[in-house]
């Protein structure tokens, strides 16, 4: 028995969702959304889709368009910084290299600069390698404009996206070296493990303590990491995985408190995405329940 198209490309729907929006529950209503539409087609109608996947990813795609116009008022009146909402993810991930960076909490903050429709574009072209006439269809462009969004868009990427690639194993080596010294209250291995510049983005949603502008320093961030094992007796910091990276989480009295998603260069930490905000850790508590 044929499997529903839809069943089958729904990891991509989502993928393309999530990178488009930032926020794995938006990204999950959109796929819904797009699965009604898709139900919703008589027999005739389905059989007349000559490509299936293109004609989901273009409904997907113009469902989040309506939806990140929405959101991206909201976030203007969000409280302090925003952050996406992480996504947990296996070791595995990170070894399909392309789609690991496409999805990195790194990669997402800078989508965050693009418009609604340079988005889609990048995230269409340059992830996913969907040709122009396709993402012309998606986002209501000629193929001509698409191409000149697709120029603009990359290079608004090319230049804010990190450079420098890092080997998974050293990846893993300098979280561990960050969560022992946070573990251990230690100022002096805080401050080997981080760059001089290091910068630290906290999300707290205007719900939690965060801190509303990045901090900028190793001289600032390292005191205010090693201040976090004397905040409690029951105080965990443990390695996981969030959008196919090594990545950080803090627990308070059992519950978890904060994730940190870390950026690292010449075997130091360069920057710090630290996401509070308890409606965005929400989800990713849980699946992280189901996991155990």
């Amino acid at each position: 028995m044929t499997a529903d198209p839809f069943v089958t490309h729904r990891s991509l729907l989502f993928t393309v969702a999530y990178e488009m929006l930032g926020s794995a529950a938006d990204a999950e209503d959109v796929v819904q959304e797009t699965w009604l539409r898709w139900a919703g087609l008589d027999a005739a109608l389905r059989a007349d889709v000559r490509d299936a996947r293109a004609y989901l990813v273009r409904t997907v795609t113009r469902q989040a368009l309506n939806r990140l116009r929405t959101l991206t008022r909201r976030r203007e009146e969000y409280i302090g910084e925003w952050l996406p909402e992480p996504l947990l993810t296996s070791p595995d991930v990170a070894e399909d290299v392309e789609l690991a960076e496409s999805v990195s909490l790194a990669m997402l903050t800078v989508l965050e600069t693009l418009g609604p429709i340079e988005r889609a574009v990048f995230v269409l072209r340059e992830v996913f390698e969907t040709p122009y006439d396709e993402i012309a269809e998606a986002v209501g462009r000629t193929p001509a404009a698409v191409r000149q969004i697709a120029h603009r868009a990359r290079e608004h990427v090319a230049a804010r996206r990190p450079r420098v690639k890092v080997s998974r194993a050293e990846r893993e080596a300098v979280v561990q070296r960050f969560l022992v010294a946070v573990r251990d209250g230690d100022l002096q291995g805080l401050l080997d493990v981080l760059a001089p510049d290091v910068v630290v983005v906290s999300d707290g949603g205007g719900v939690v303590d965060a801190a509303r502008r990045p901090i900028k320093g190793a001289h600032r961030v390292a005191p205010l990491l090693s201040s976090w094992a004397r905040m409690t007796s029951a105080f965990e910091a443990m390695p996981m995985w969030l959008n196919g990276e090594p990545a950080a989480r803090l627990d308070l009295d059992g519950e978890l408190d904060t994730v940190a998603s870390l950026v690292i260069e010449d075997g130091r930490i360069t920057r710090i995405y630290a996401i509070r905000n308890p409606h965005k850790l929400a989800r990713l508590d849980e699946e992280t329940e189901l996991s155990r």
